[in-house]
Order: C-alpha cells, then structure tokens, then sequence
C-alpha cells in the first residue's frame, strides 16, 4: 500500500531543521530583485549576479541575510559600486557590515556576486531534503532553497526581474510575462521573467520538458517523456480545479497557470505565483487530485494574500488546505470530505501543544509547524463555516482576498473581516481555536418522557465536556421513529442543558452527526497515535513510531490501520514472518479503513512470492481481486502479480 495515504496528503513537508526561519523581527524588508542566473546542468553550478533592492526599517548596523550554503559570495557592491565587508553566519545567513549604518526609511540596492554546485541537500535549509538541484532532466530552484538573498520567508513579499540562461534544448519555467527563447551563442538560450507586484516568484524550473499540452489557453502541462501519458488527463484536472476556485474565490491574480514536473527526489509539490510544480510519480494519478488542488489554492491563499507574520501563516495554509477538501466535497461528495475531515482531524490533534496563534515560534519545516498550519488551520475554517454558514463563509473569504491583495493579513484582520461579512460576534470562536489549546471530548446524558394528549416527546439532557472556556453552537441530531429532528445547543462550559420535543421516539441523540467540530473522541485517539507513528517512520525513527503503532493497538486492539502500518514497518526491514502475521492481524481487525483488506492480500501475496511459495502468492492476489476495491490501483497491482512474481527491487 502506498504510504502517501494518510501521511502525504497530510503535510506538505514533513521534515525538521532547527530553528530555520525563526520569526526574528525584520529590520530590513526587500522590495525588488533583479537576477540574472546562468544554469549549467552539465556540472550542476549555478552562476548569479543579483540586485537586491530593500528598505531599512530602523537604523541597522549589519544587515543579515540568507542564502543557500552550497553557494560561495564572491563579493556583494553597493550602488556606488563599492565593496561590502561580510561573513557566513549559522544556518547559511550573511551578514553584511556597510561603512555606515544604514539609516531608518532609506532605501538601497546592493549587488550580490555568487556560484556553486547544486547537486544534493548539503547546504540546504532542510537537512535530507533538496529544494535546490541543478542537473539533467530537470533543474529546480525553489523559492524555499534560498538561492537568492532573501529575507523574511514567506512574509516578505517582493517584485522580480529573472534572467536565466540554460543549455538549448531546456525550457525554463517562471513567475510572470515570459517571452520565447532567445539564442545566447555558444549553444544556449536565454528566458526573462517579471513579476511586477509584490508577491513570492523566486522559483525557477528548467527541464528537458516535452511540448507543452494545453487544455485551455492560459492552462499549460510541462513533462518530462517519461510522464507525458498522465499529461493531458492532469491537464484536464487542472482545469476543473482552477475553475472551481475561481467560482468559489473570485479571479486570481493571473489567469495563468503552468502545471510543472518535478523530480521524485524533492518535496511532492510545490507553488509559486502562475506554478503547481508536482512530482512526475504523481501526474496523472486520480487518487493525487487533492495535492494539486491544495497546490493551485495557494494561487490564491499565499501567492494573492500571505501571512503578515509566521504566527499568521494558519490563514493561508489553513484554508489551502481547505480549499484541497472543498474541491474534494464537489468533486466526490460529502460522504469523501467527511472522510477525510477524520484524517486531517487527527493531524489537527497530533501535535496541538501551543496556540495556533503563536505557531511561528516553530520552525517553519516541522511536523509540528506543518500540523498546525495545514491541518488545524484547515479545521479552523471547516468550522467557521458550519458556525457562520455556507453564504457568510464565502462572503468572509472573498473579502478577505479582495482586501489584503498583495499584502499580508494578521490573524487580527481576518478576525474583523470575518465578523463584519457573518454580522456575527466570533471573539469566543476564535479565542478557543487560536489562542487555545485542545479539543472537547463531549459527553451526552438525557432522559426521554412521554409527553400526554398524544404531544409525543420530550427529551432533557446535558452535553458535557471537558474544557472549561469552550463556548460554541453544536449541532444535535435526534433520530426517532419518524422525523429526525436537528437543532443547535448553545455548549458554553462544561455542562449544558437542552430540551427537545419530537412528535416521534428518540432512538439515538448524536453529537456534533456531521462533524463540524473538532473533538477528541476514542477512535480519534487511535487515530492520532497511528499518524505520529507514520511521521516517525518518515523520518527514520522506527523504534518510535512502532511504540505510537502500539498505544493506538492498545486503544484499540481491532484496529486494523495500526496492524497494517506495523507490517509495514516490518516489511520494510524484510522480517516476513513478523510482517505476515500483522497483515492477518489487520485482515482480522475492524476493516478501517476499507483499503487495508485489499492492500493486505497484495502484500502477503508479495511475502509469499519472495519468500518462494508461489501458489500461496496466487492465491492472496485472487483474493485481492475478489474484494473488488481498486484503492490506489491495488487491483492492477494485485492482476500484475498474478501474471509476473513480485521480486524485491535491486535498491532494496
């Protein structure tokens, strides 16, 4: 089974790095940058000169930077072209020393001369993980990589003029009006790029790119050959995701679009102003629409609005987030988002340890940091909307983008945006779910009384719960032997009383039926545990997450997704034996989810052909194929194997 279920579609990144781009307070904030980059794939260097041109916001004696660590300064000029001292700092920062203070309001241009081979991680600001890379098919510059001068990730907004120089026979790929390729001599050609308002278009792409498949003219699909198949179909997709978002956001800033090809050995996906780059393992997969809709989102929630600071970076992740799980409810229905309403509420609650409000004191690359942003962000709206309304909310979020255009929002803002479209007061809202910690586990006790003259019923209860501040509408269900009655109860506290009349006998009182809350429950918990037990597998700590695995069994000892992630695990490190005996535990187990029936029988079918026990093999794919569940193509895995024994990759 695929390990992106459940974990990739979780968090972007997944990935640690100490105290990257911590939330310093700025003292410089760059307006505009003019690159001119010479690429050369063949020994994977880059070559830059670039203007920086920025604003001191108080008088600053050294102006600090950060820049790839992989890439060697030559020297960095003032406007007058005169020489700058500087050194490296920690964490690939640069520090600049201008003769004299730089002075509060003014504004300069500095001139940065650097190269270096970009090749693997080293240097980068994630440890194992490439954001930069420069070579052959495909050469990517992430904004993210700090392959320019850059200060102030992901809040401070610039405009762009990019030059780039690549072998003939790339295509380049950036933010903003493009003209064709010029020749430059000497077998290359050169792209120009400019992004002309304030925003993030530092990521560049260059690939040995196939022509590119166009569904509609401002829609264009780059890959490589190797993927050209999925191109036209992901195309396709593209199309009906910008066109929702569109209906439902309003016009982007640019209408166009480049849906771009990226290396498997990099983050799975990545935006950038008019860019959803998508790893090639991934197009034209129709189980990965939700990765590109979550992509093309930040178009607008990141790429038109963005945070004013990394603690308000739960608004733009959040709802790109949302939006991913918008797209997902109207293109397979509510049953699919309630479905995945439980995934990203157990990522929610998986590290919800400091208010959601203060989330940029983490590092911006964390488990942690990812979680909450994306996830509880992503809840956060889930909920704004059943409490404000269908209407209200896109109301809250279109004024939102049309007023902060260009600029960053604070949590504050979107605040006093919110109440001013509901016409609602939502200081309790947000005080539980920002500048908390947390989730109710609710309780229900009630008593039901006949009522006389033939009136029906009265039903008296109490919802409980354990967190003493909450204070919010939840939805209670009354099913009875007739008309189901649904009514809102006002939870404010730990206890709160409701009375209910039905015509009918209440059979069942649910809580909160359609999940618009976030809430801790039994199932949740096992939840919680088997996804931080996934992320540490993730990141290599195996012993950790096995012991996650264990709580969630211990929870729940029928559960069926812990088994199947423990016979990961052991798969993985070729203890079969292990393996097989917790596939069978999992084929014993609730069957939650569908796909662990499916997925296991493919994998014992694996164990068995390794292992020289074909006709056992046989007959675990029949019995894969007989569930008729083609999760992530487990079927066409399943009828593979029946053809051609399953052999253990060399790289194994």
């Amino acid at each position: 089974m695929p390990a992106r279920f459940g974990i990739l579609l979780l968090g972007i990144f997944l990935f640690s790095a100490p105290g990257l781009f911590a939330a310093d307070k700025a003292t410089i904030q760059v307006t505009g940058y003019s690159i001119d980059a010479e690429i050369k794939p063949a020994d994977h260097t880059l070559n830059a000169v670039t203007k920086v041109t920025f604003t001191a916001l108080e008088p600053v004696e050294t102006a600090v930077f950060e820049l790839h660590g992989a890439l060697k300064v030559d020297k960095v000029t003032d406007a007058a072209n005169t020489p700058l001292s500087g050194e490296r700092g920690a964490q690939a920062s640069l520090r600049i020393t201008p003769a004299t203070p730089l002075s509060q309001g003014k504004s300069y241009t500095w001139t940065f001369y650097y190269s270096g081979a970009l090749e693997s991680d080293a240097g980068g600001p994630v440890e194992g993980l490439k954001l930069a890379s420069i070579g052959d098919p495909i050469t990517y510059l992430l904004y993210a990589s700090r392959w320019f001068p850059m200060v102030g990730y992901q809040t401070n907004r610039f405009k762009a003029a990019i030059h780039v120089k690549v072998p003939t026979g790339y295509t380049v790929i950036g933010s903003g009006v493009q003209g064709s390729a010029k020749p430059a001599g000497d077998g290359e050609n050169e792209y120009d790029f400019n992004w002309e308002k304030p925003g993030f278009p530092g990521t560049i792409i260059a690939g040995k790119f196939e022509p590119a498949v166009s569904p509609a003219p401002n829609i264009h699909v780059y890959t490589t050959a190797a993927h050209k198949a999925g191109a036209e179909d992901y195309g396709q997709q593209a199309l009906r995701v910008l066109a929702y978002f569109t209906s439902t956001f309003g016009l982007p800033e640019s209408s166009r679009l480049n849906v771009v090809e990226l290396p498997d050995d990099t983050v799975p996906v990545y935006w950038a102003p008019e860019i959803a780059a998508i790893a090639g393992a991934r197009i034209g997969g129709k189980n990965d629409f939700r990765l590109l809709a979550n992509t093309v989102a930040h178009q607008w929630w990141g790429s038109e609005v963005s945070p004013a600071s990394l603690n308000d970076t739960w608004i733009t992740n959040g709802m790109a987030r949302y939006g991913e799980l918008m797209y997902l409810e109207d293109a397979s229905g509510r049953n699919a988002l309630d479905a995945a309403i439980l995934d990203v509420s157990a990522a929610a609650l998986a590290y919800d340890t400091i208010p959601l409000a203060s989330a940029g004191r983490l590092n911006a690359f964390s488990p942690e940091f990812q979680s909450m942003t994306l996830d509880k962000g992503g809840m956060v709206f889930h909920m704004l909307r059943g409490e404000v309304g269908e209407d209200s909310f896109v109301k809250i979020l279109r004024a939102a983008l049309s007023q902060y255009t260009d600029k960053g929002i604070r949590t504050s803002d979107f605040e006093k945006v919110a109440e001013a479209q509901s016409q609602q007061q939502l200081t309790p809202f947000f005080a539980q779910w920002l500048d908390g910690t947390g989730a109710p586990t609710f309780t229900n006790k009630y008593a039901i009384y006949r009522l006389g003259n033939n009136r029906g019923f009265r039903t008296i209860g109490e919802i409980q719960q354990d967190l003493d501040l909450f204070n919010m509408p939840v939805e209670l269900r009354i099913e009875t032997d007739g008309k189901t009655e649904t009514k809102k109860i006002s939870v404010v506290g730990t206890d709160s009383q409701y009375v209910v009349d039905t015509f009918g006998r209440p059979r069942h009182v649910l809580i909160d039926p359609d999940n618009w809350v976030l809430k801790s429950t039994p199932n949740m918990q096992v939840r919680v545990a088997i996804l931080k037990g996934q992320q540490l597998v993730a990141q290599g700590d195996v012993s950790g997450g096995l012991a996650q695995f264990q709580i969630a069994l211990q929870a729940n000892p029928q559960s069926s997704l812990a088994s199947y992630r423990i016979a990961e695990v052991f798969f993985n490190q070729r203890n079969y034996q292990s393996s097989v005996n917790a596939y069978r535990d999992c084929l014993r187990g609730d069957d939650d989810p569908k796909w662990t029936e499916v997925w296991s029988h493919v994998q014992i079918g694996k164990i068995f052909d390794v292992t020289g026990q074909r006709d056992r093999a046989i007959t675990e794919y029949r019995q894969a194929i007989q569930t008729n569940d083609n999760t992530a193509g487990a079927l066409n895995e399943a009828r593979h194997y029946l053809q051609v024994p399953y052999r253990r990759p060399d790289t194994e």
